[in-house]
């Protein structure tokens, strides 16, 4: 099982799903676009894309001139019916991959929030996994709105796209489900002036914070991640889903 990994910041940590995919015994394979790193030109020689979160919106193609190609690789695994994650920024590209609208500055969270699973999240493998509302780690200004065709997975009262799914599996989750509190942790002494500015005196809070939502929040993160991870040998051979066009 190779697998590959788009990091779009070089703060970006795998969390809970290296956890999974090391579990099952992937290769992980990362590609690191913002750093100069060329991406592949298609899905063939990878059996799953994760997409992960950055600082830039999914629109911002002046600054990073290769989202564009991003998202058309996203849809191509996607298209071909291979496993595909998008987690927050990623989540965002996958949505305008597939057509959808992103929304600038539209929804700002930060922290340990509830997530709301729709009727059809309840009966979708991804997020049965976690068994009903559950919390998990935020940090994102953006939304966006869902592309024609996708199933509407969770929302919350900031966000109402919180999770999709778009064919077989492919994947976007806004919410940061990789997050535990060691990565929380690690952000929070990272990023202090950046989260004060989103979250005063959450800092300050943290300890209190973490204990009160963390564990759920660890729980259900590492469920999800390994529900996502069973999703690429359930599609191995899966077919070309029909009637979707190349990338626009």
């Amino acid at each position: 099982m190779r697998v590959l990994v788009v990091e779009n910041d070089r703060h970006t940590a795998l969390g809970q799903i290296e956890a999974a995919l090391l579990e099952a015994g992937a290769e992980i394979l990362f590609c690191r676009p913002h750093a100069g790193e060329p991406l592949p030109e298609d899905e063939n020689g990878h059996d799953a894309l994760v997409v992960m979160g950055g600082p830039q919106s999914a629109v911002d193609d002046e600054r990073h001139p290769y989202l564009p190609r991003l998202c058309r690789l996203m849809r191509r695994f996607g298209d071909a019916g291979k496993s595909v994650l998008g987690v927050c920024l990623g989540s965002q590209l996958l949505a305008r991959g597939y057509g959808a609208d992103n929304l600038i500055g539209a929804a700002p969270e930060f922290g340990w929030q509830d997530i709301h699973p729709t009727e059809q999240g309840l009966a979708d493998p991804l997020l049965a996994a976690a068994g009903g509302i559950f919390p998990i780690f935020q940090w994102h200004s953006d939304t966006f709105t869902l592309p024609e065709g996708a199933v509407h997975l969770a929302g919350n009262a900031a966000a109402r796209n919180q999770a999709f799914r778009i064919g077989r599996a492919a994947y976007g989750t806004q919410f940061h489900f990789e997050v535990d509190r060691t990565v929380a942790a690690w952000w929070r002494d990272t990023f202090p002036e950046q989260i004060e500015r989103m979250a005063p005196g959450w800092i300050g809070r943290f300890d209190e914070i973490a204990g009160a939502h963390g564990p759920a929040a660890d729980t259900a993160g590492l469920a999800i991640a390994r529900a996502w991870v069973a999703t690429i040998a359930a599609g191995s051979g899966a077919g070309r889903r029909e009637g979707v066009s190349d990338a626009a």
